[in-house]
């Protein structure tokens, strides 16, 4: 059996074992998932040779045939450390429809549609939100013995919604390695006005800050409700681009070099399920981003990846798409930018 390929493009993040239940009333119960792995898919869908390197941590108790899967599925999982212990993946939610996602009481969403409550899921407690932690590891913060030696010969990564300290030392690393593209969206426990002034030393010197509208607003309460002010504020920070995730409303991009706006709508996907939408996006603008060193042609690219993950159910849906498809609608939403 041939050894894997040194990856160009690493991918890093969380998985997880889904509990869902998607706009159509459908339930899915224990699927693969986490932001780690949809981000993957959104990159592989333009760049999937050599295999994008999948960087996570899972417990034992995580299914092997789930990560044979990806494998078989061009994803390379040497960099999915298996902890000698239980980790509790488990992730609910339910959508009520396309754009509105709720993650408590499953007990009473699974009696709606008249589905029995899944056993696995007893016990379950929806994590509550919290702050990110600037000084503490957690267990599933990734650390720098995480990534395979030949992983570091990589030069491009994305860096899914971690906790802050993974996504303030994993940069510093890649970059010392060479790394020469870098793009992170942060998580929802960073993007919280207590963390004000740490998020200076999160955004210097990368390439692309990725956060969703709903995390902007977090971050800058109090301080300003005009998105635009914010990028503007983020990218003055020594970051190259921010893009502002909008759902089906699309992304704004500033560029801090040109100081130019812009308003990209997203591509009218028929939706099945939302799910890694963003995170796919993200992967896909890394992607395009290293095809092209276009911001624009980034977001594009980024945005066919969101398309084509939402109109099925679970990641691999997208890798699948019919051949020439993916052209077709980068081609169809280059009419979509608009400056601002």
């Amino acid at each position: 059996m041939a050894s894997p390929s040194t990856p160009r493009f690493l991918v890093a993040g969380q998985l997880s074992r889904d509990y869902a239940i998607l706009p159509n009333g459908r339930a899915l119960v224990d699927v693969p998932g986490g932001n780690a792995l949809y981000a993957t898919v959104g990159l592989a869908i333009w760049e999937p040779d050599p295999a994008p390197g999948l960087v996570a941590r899972v417990g034992e108790d995580y299914p092997q045939e789930w990560l044979e899967q990806f494998s078989r599925r061009g994803i390379d999982t040497r960099g999915v450390r298996v902890l000698p212990e239980a980790m509790d993946l488990r992730n609910f939610y339910v959508y009520m429809d396309r754009s509105t996602r709720l993650v408590e009481d499953p007990v009473a969403h699974f009696a709606r549609i008249g589905q029995p409550f899944p056993k696995a899921l007893l016990g379950f407690r929806v994590p509550g939100s919290r702050i990110d932690s600037r000084t503490q590891l957690l267990p599933a913060s990734l650390r720098q013995g995480d990534l395979p030696d030949d992983f570091l010969n990589a030069s491009a990564a994305h860096l899914c919604p971690l906790d802050y300290l993974t996504h303030t030392l994993l940069p510093a690393v890649m970059r010392q390695a060479g790394f020469t593209t870098i793009t992170l969206d942060p998580s929802p426990g960073t993007m919280s006005a207590t963390l004000w002034d740490d998020i200076p030393a999160l955004l210097t010197g990368l390439t692309a800050f990725l956060p969703s509208e709903e995390k902007m607003r977090a971050l800058f309460h109090g301080r300003s409700t005009d998105l635009w002010q914010m990028v503007e504020a983020l990218a003055a920070y020594g970051c190259d681009f921010v893009v502002v995730k909008r759902g089906e409303r699309g992304q704004y991009l500033y560029d801090a070099a040109t100081r130019s706006r812009w308003e990209i709508a997203a591509y009218p996907a028929r939706v099945v399920d939302p799910t890694g939408a963003g995170d796919a996006f993200c992967g896909g603008f890394l992607a395009g981003y290293r095809r092209t060193y276009d911001p624009l042609q980034a977001i594009l690219h980024g945005n066919v990846s969101a398309s084509l993950v939402v109109e099925g159910s679970g990641p691999f849906y997208a890798l699948d798409a019919l051949p020439g498809l993916v052209q077709a609608r980068l081609e169809a939403l280059r009419e979509a930018v608009r400056k601002v």
